[in-house]
This record gives C-alpha cells, sequence and structure tokens, in this order.
C-alpha cells in the first residue's frame, strides 16, 4: 500500500482524532521501525512496525480495490481446472486474496475491478446500480447502418430485455470499424451477442471505461490500486 501521513494512519486505528495524533507526534510519543518520528512523516501501515508510547499500534483491516489492465486469453477467475491463466495470477503481487467485480470474458481484454470488500463489490454489481461500462469493440461484417440497428436493440436473442447501448464509431479502415458501446447491465458476453444480431463479428473487444474509471495507460497485464478518491466516485456513479 502506498505510505500515508502518520497522524492519519493512527486516527484511523481509532486512538484519537488526527489533531491529537499530531501533539502525540509533536511530543515524540510514536516511533517507526524503532525510530522516533515526526510530524509530516509517512509510513506504510502494512510493512513498518507503528508504536505509540513503545506499545504496537493495533490497525483495523485494509481493504484492497485495485483494477487490472487484463489480457485476452486470461480467465476472470481464482483458479480454472482447465490449467488456463487466470486473473488472480496476474494480481497475485497485491498482498491479498481478491475476487473480481462482475466479468470480462477469456477473448476480451481490458478494466477489470478487483477487491476483498465484499460490500463494494455487491453495490457495484447491483441490477440497481446499473453504471456505464464503455468497450472499444473492433468489428467487420455489415458495417453500413450497423451503428443505429445496435442502438435500436431492447432485447437480446433469447428475448432477454436491455437497456439501448449508446454508440458512436472511433475509426474506420477499410472493411473494418472500431466502435465505441456503452451499456448499463452487463449481461453475459451482451456486447458480442448484440454485434451478433447487427450482422458483425467481433474481431477484438476492450473494455476501457467503468463509470468514471478509465483504463488510461496501465499497460496490458499490470494492475494498480486505486485511490481512495476513484473508488468513493465509483460508488457514487
Amino acid at each position: 500500500m502506498p505510505a500515508e501521513r502518520l497522524q492519519k494512519i493512527i486516527s484511523a486505528a481509532g486512538v484519537c482524532s488526527r489533531r491529537q495524533a499530531e501533539e502525540f507526534l509533536r511530543a515524540g510519543r510514536v516511533s517507526v521501525n524503532g525510530t522516533a518520528a515526526s510530524l509530516g512523516d509517512r509510513a506504510d501501515p502494512e510493512r513498518d512496525r507503528i508504536a505509540l508510547d513503545g506499545r504496537p499500534l493495533a490497525l483495523p483491516e485494509r481493504k484492497r480495490y485495485l483494477m487490472l489492465h487484463k489480457p485476452r486469453g486470461v480467465v476472470t477467475t481464482l483458479s480454472d481446472e482447465r490449467g488456463r491463466p487466470t486473473v488472480a495470477g496476474l494480481v497475485s503481487g497485491c498482498g491479498g486474496r481478491v475476487y473480481p467485480v462482475g466479468r470480462l470474458d477469456m477473448d476480451s481484454e481490458g478494466l477489470l475491478l478487483l477487491t476483498d470488500d465484499g460490500t463494494f463489490a455487491q453495490r457495484l454489481a447491483h441490477p440497481s446500480h446499473r453504471m456505464e461500462k464503455e468497450y472499444h469493440v473492433t468489428v467487420t461484417g455489415s458495417l453500413e447502418g450497423c451503428r443505429a440497428r445496435l442502438e435500436a436493440l431492447t432485447a437480446l436473442e433469447d428475448g432477454t430485455a436491455i437497456v439501448p447501448a449508446r454508440v458512436s464509431v472511433v475509426s474506420r479502415q477499410g472493411g473494418r470499424m472500431v466502435l465505441s458501446v456503452v451499456i448499463r447491465q452487463g449481461l453475459n458476453r451482451q456486447v458480442r451477442r448484440m454485434c451478433a444480431m447487427a450482422g458483425l463479428r467481433v474481431e477484438r473487444l476492450v473494455r476501457v471505461r467503468e463509470g468514471s474509471l478509465t483504463l488510461g495507460d496501465l499497460p496490458l497485464g499490470r494492475w494498480r490500486f486505486l485511490t481512495e478518491e476513484e473508488r468513493c466516485r465509483l460508488l457514487r456513479d
């Protein structure tokens, strides 16, 4: 976890207010790894030994929230009986066991959220939340009029009702087009099923955004922790 100001860590442990923690630091009552700390010092609560008056600080359990740039060919599970690579293997260095929030099929790429906070995951996954998800989809096939055909869909091929998607053209070159498809439900393979109904063949599908959180320049196969601001914004989206 990133280093934080000591007064914030002490306050989060429930010992005192942040202002009181600052007074403890000024008085030399706080140490980090056996060395006296000063106001303005930072520490990593998961790695450093923080003590107040010589007694180790009892820290609350830290929850983990992270985003992964999932590559194609990786399954969104913690283990796979067929021995295929999993997202759990890609985030094994995050310091704990985290679980995927939602799904991203094996042939798809892009932004995937993972956490060990069950309440957070349930809120994001609940049907009432309906957070926007944006995909960049490379397609071939019946390209003329495909944007209108996709936006006109109100049900999948099995009759399942869907909220109409928002579609725009990102680029086009010859017989290939990249579409931005924004949906709210995230049903199983929804975008691929919609494209098939519109006469399109999907060559590549990348999730680039969930709510206000964008994939940005996070390298393929890498992950990072969410900031507290990003986590709160996701819950508000």
